[in-house]
């Protein structure tokens, strides 16, 4: 089944034609925040159509939780204000005339690498997706873990470890992603004039370009960079930690952009997890998306297959 998949992202939103998986046409949009960034997707998707011959069905994905029941984003915290509480799919029937599934971007993920990518087959899975936030997601047997009000497997990037760290948007305190995702290394950078320093090292001043994840590990080398790293690995390492007692999975798959450095941050954030799992726990593989960028709409393009439309 053809579909057309729109993934709104944190800072991009990827709108793309697939069949079964396969990527027939896709473009990017900057994502401006606002409710005029609907118009571009109609004409980018537009475009594409007439590219890759129409399509039959269309998902949604976005960061947050998302009420699959009505088609609606229902908190994001400071992203998609325009979309919480919206109908998405009263808007793709009028804009596109086909039905739409809307569903939250990491069960999306997990549904694509799980269905067509680095983890074709696993029928028992979690995800990590690690950028400006972390997102989570968790299969058992098969299944898509959304819980009974939708917040079941996307919330690991919620579980605390540490008790005395700094406040998270979500209202706890020391989350994973309060303490390790390119939000909180924003606040190390201006915290920390050492670390600024040499995350600005290839003559870009920090301040006029925030940093990444990307960069720090591209850093990690630099004494003044490499307490970070470590920081941050054993705060993913103590989520996946926590997702692993949780729900058991076969394989772990771990994405984002600072992946590119997965040489480097796979091999200690599986001695990490296997190290910390409880002694009778399967220590299950860790691996990462080819092409994490097209895992979404791989996903979506699965959820509209499987006819997982209303």
């Amino acid at each position: 089944m053809t579909a057309l998949c729109i993934d709104f992202g944190g800072t991009r939103i990827k709108v793309g034609v697939l069949d079964e998986g396969h990527i027939l046409a896709a473009t990017e949009l900057p994502n401006t925040g606002r409710e005029s960034d609907l118009e571009a997707v109609v004409a980018a998707a537009t475009t594409l159509s007439e590219q890759a011959a129409g399509y039959e069905g269309i998902g949604i994905a976005l960061p947050g939780v998302v009420d699959r029941s009505r088609g609606a984003l229902v908190a994001a915290h400071d992203k998609y204000d325009w979309a919480t509480g919206r109908d998405l799919r009263d808007w793709a029937g009028a804009a596109f005339g086909a039905p739409a599934v809307v569903e939250n971007d990491a069960r999306a993920a997990l549904l694509g690498e799980t269905t067509y990518g680095c983890a074709v087959g696993a029928t028992d899975a979690v995800l990590l997706t690690l950028g400006t936030g972390i997102g989570t997601a968790a299969m058992m047997d098969g299944v898509l873990l959304r819980g009974a009000r939708d917040h079941a497997g996307i919330l690991g990037g919620h579980i605390t470890v540490d008790l005395d760290g700094p406040p998270c948007n979500c209202g706890n305190v020391g989350c994973a992603e309060a303490v390790a995702s390119t939000w909180a290394l924003r606040r190390d950078v201006a915290a920390d004039a050492d670390l600024a320093e040499a995350l600005a090292d290839d003559g870009v001043p920090s301040a006029a370009v925030a940093p990444g994840l990307k960069d720090l590990f591209e850093h990690a080398d630099d004494p003044r960079v490499a307490p970070t790293v470590d920081r941050y690995l054993r705060a993913w390492s103590a989520a996946i930690v926590g997702l692993c007692h949780a729900y058991d999975p076969s394989v772990v798959i771990v994405s984002g952009g600072v992946m590119r450095s997965a040489g480097l941050v796979l091999p200690r954030l599986t001695e990490l997890v296997h190290g910390h799992l409880w002694s009778s726990s399967y220590r299950p593989p860790l691996v990462t998306p080819a092409a994490p960028e097209h895992s979404v709409l791989l996903g979506l393009s699965a959820a509209v297959s499987r006819k997982d439309l209303p």
